[in-house]
């Protein structure tokens, strides 16, 4: 029986529950596990090792199998419709170990941008000795080489919400795999598998973690590209650890209630912002002009509760008094948590891009990005509409 995505949220990841006799997610915060049988253990080493399960319930060490971060990739695979699912200690870190395991299979990677800025960094840097291409949504097909090995896009982006088809992607990448970061939208509002992608991350930190006190990262999808990133997870030991993994296998439930909640408040204030004389700008997806392919019902739900807007004067001296005016908006970098927050990316979460790929991606010094929690729109509004009035 298919169930819906809210009654899957709840249930998933509870496979041993049952046999445990226990009712809320345990938490297993071994750091090692006693290997009586040293024959069945060698072996259980040596299938986690290579990105494989357990042999019996033989987990060796939590650097390679925690019971309690098992039951949270479970549960994300299944909400994404993925055969296995990776945690790791940060989105960054899960970005890393997908870019390692795909040197494996050639050096070259095509990317999208606009993406969150230390992706964009590390995509650019020498840090992981790849050959990367940044080409246009439009372009992929164009610069795939025999060498490619991935093709990384965000949808919607960072921080400026541009939607990409990801099927129109997949079709020019054949038979290269396709990453696509979904953290904005979460498996709420958009499936990238169902599409044809291969692999959709998640900065777990943001909306499937929801209350500001995870890090976190995941990624998920084909069974042969996650065993090869769990291989660089066991290598590196960069697994996340298994409070996290609970507190995020915790939050599931929740995760389609608070993401509906926010996008219906992300709505308004867009509107009201959008009628605001020192606002020349909304970035949202369901603002007139801001989705031409019609992508909003055929790939995404709906738009998400991520906004950016620009100030009319968003010169140096606007933007900090801006934000010093805001009262009930929290100023802080990441997003989806259970409060509202707001950065301006160029000077924060976007400053490691030299000032020509900022302004080639429409990342304007006056460019705010604001994550709408789970407060009562109208107070937001409020607070928004005084430090416009007073900046």
């Amino acid at each position: 029986m298919t169930h819906a995505f809210a009654t899957r949220a709840v249930h998933a990841g509870r496979h041993d529950f049952a046999k445990l006799g226990v009712h809320a997610p345990p938490l297993d915060l071994s750091s090692t596990y006693p290997t009586p049988d040293l024959v069945v253990a060698a072996r259980s080493f040596d299938a986690l090792v290579s990105g494989e399960p357990p042999v019996s319930e033989s987990f060796v060490y939590s650097r390679l199998f925690n019971p309690t971060t098992d039951r949270f990739e479970r549960a994300l695979a299944e909400l994404e419709g993925a055969d296995d699912a990776a945690a790791f200690a940060s989105g960054m870190a899960t970005l890393t170990a997908v870019l390692l395991a795909a040197k494996q299979r050639g050096s070259h990677v095509v990317a999208v941008r606009p993406m969150y800025g230390t992706a964009d960094h590390l995509l650019s840097s020498a840090l992981l000795g790849l050959d990367v291409t940044w080409a246009g949504p439009d372009e992929i097909g164009a610069h795939m080489r025999t060498e490619t090995a991935l093709v990384v896009i965000e949808t919607p982006a960072n921080p400026t919400l541009r939607l990409i088809d990801i099927a129109a992607v997949v079709a020019q990448a054949g038979a290269v795999p396709v990453l696509v970061d979904s953290t904005f939208a979460t498996p709420v509002l958009q499936r990238p598998l169902g599409l044809g992608a291969s692999l959709v991350l998640h900065s777990a930190t943001k909306f499937l973690g929801g209350h500001g006190d995870v890090l976190a990262g995941v990624v998920a999808g084909r069974h042969d590209l996650v065993a090869a990133i769990k291989h660089v997870r066991a290598a590196t030991g960069s697994n996340l650890h298994p409070m996290a993994s609970y507190l995020l296998h915790r939050g599931l439930p929740t995760l389609e209630l608070r993401v509906l909640r926010a996008q219906a408040t992300a709505e308004r204030l867009a509107a009201c912002l959008a009628a605001h004389p020192r606002v020349t700008r909304v970035h949202f997806p369901d603002r007139p002009g801001a989705d031409p392919l019609g992508l909003l019902g055929r790939q995404m739900a709906g738009p998400g509760s991520v906004l950016a807007f620009e100030l009319a004067d968003g010169d140096s001296q606007a933007v900090p008094a801006f934000i010093r005016r805001l009262e009930l908006i929290t100023p802080a970098v990441s997003l989806g948590s259970t409060d509202t927050l707001i950065q301006p990316p160029a000077a924060l979460t976007h400053r490691v891009l030299d000032a020509a790929t900022r302004a080639r991606t429409g990342i304007t010094p006056g460019l705010m990005r604001m994550s709408v929690g789970l407060e009562e729109a109208d107070d937001l509004w409020k607070d928004l509409e005084r430090a416009l009035a007073s900046s």
